[in-house]
């Protein structure tokens, strides 16, 4: 069992959390609609998990090379193939019955989020850069499902910060795992990830440094626009933005000084200080909304 819940990575659900970024902003608090967020949150949960047992399936021979991923349940030994491919339609079937007891809307934004992770998985991962928007994409569709899956109009500059968050979480990433060969010499960076290949540390840090401000700035610019502050009644959102900032900031700390980066959910975890962050930022929003 406890294999099954390495395989299936329960701790990475904390991203299915863009789900409910919907609701929040746009006031939809009742129970009907928090269930409804709830079936799509679920639903997704199991679609990511499908997708993290289709890439260990699809990377084994890869994983078995890489320092750290070679401790995961397939290329150690410890799941065999045909179980995994057994666990995996299990979880597609488990999120397609949870998406359409929702809508249609999201029903078809978990299939493709399904979809374009096969694609993902067979061969776009080696594309440099169109790898981060695909993963940035995942997150777009959690975004999209928790609004116009629940009937909800999403705001536009929540999409684009949505974006950009998610595709500095990706070039961060990226980042932090030109690191991790860097400080192991006797890692095979081949064998690991091919698109390593084609990124270098200088480039990385452009794209980090542009999707960091931007994030900050349609944040910053959407607490602001007369629309939100009629919306919600109040001008005070802009005072969350501070905890915006230092999230970033205290992620790139982490990523630079502390090895970190290469799995933002466990980071978010164990960082006290990420942790104190994100908790403060959705008590302060609340606080405003309400």
């Amino acid at each position: 069992m406890h294999s099954v819940i390495k395989l299936v990575r329960p701790h990475q659900y904390l991203k299915n959390g863009f789900v409910l970024v919907g609701p929040l902003f746009a006031h939809q608090w009742d129970l009907f609609t928090l269930s409804q967020a709830l079936l799509a949150f679920l639903a997704f949960c199991c679609m990511a998990s499908a997708v993290y047992v289709l890439n260990d399936i699809m990377d084994i021979e890869a994983d078995r090379a890489h320092p750290v991923k070679c401790r995961r349940p397939l290329p150690s030994g410890a799941i065999s193939p045909r179980a995994a491919k057994q666990l995996l339609g299990g979880l597609i079937a488990a999120s397609m019955m949870l998406a359409m007891l929702v809508s249609g809307w999201v029903t078809l934004f978990v299939a493709t989020y399904f979809v374009i992770n096969i694609f993902y998985s067979w061969r776009l991962k080696h594309i440099v850069i169109l790898d981060v928007f695909l993963i940035s994409s995942g997150f777009m569709l959690r975004i999209l499902a928790g609004t116009v899956g629940l009937g909800i109009a999403p705001s536009a500059w929540l999409l684009l910060c949505g974006l950009m968050v998610t595709l500095f979480l990706g070039f961060s990433k990226r980042r932090a795992e030109l690191l991790m060969l860097e400080s192991n010499e006797h890692c095979n960076g081949g064998l690991t990830r091919r698109v390593l290949d084609d990124y270098s540390p200088a480039m990385l840090e452009q794209f980090i440094a542009v999707t960091a401000a931007c994030t900050v700035l349609a944040y910053g610019l959407y607490t602001v626009s007369p629309k939100t502050i009629a919306l919600h009644g109040s001008d005070g959102l802009i005072y969350t933005l501070p905890f915006v900032v230092y999230g970033i900031f205290r992620y790139l700390y982490l990523l630079h000084q502390q090895s970190k980066g290469n799995d933002t959910a466990k980071d978010l975890v164990i960082d006290h200080h990420l942790l104190a962050t994100v908790v403060g930022w959705v008590g302060s929003t609340l606080w405003v909304l309400t």
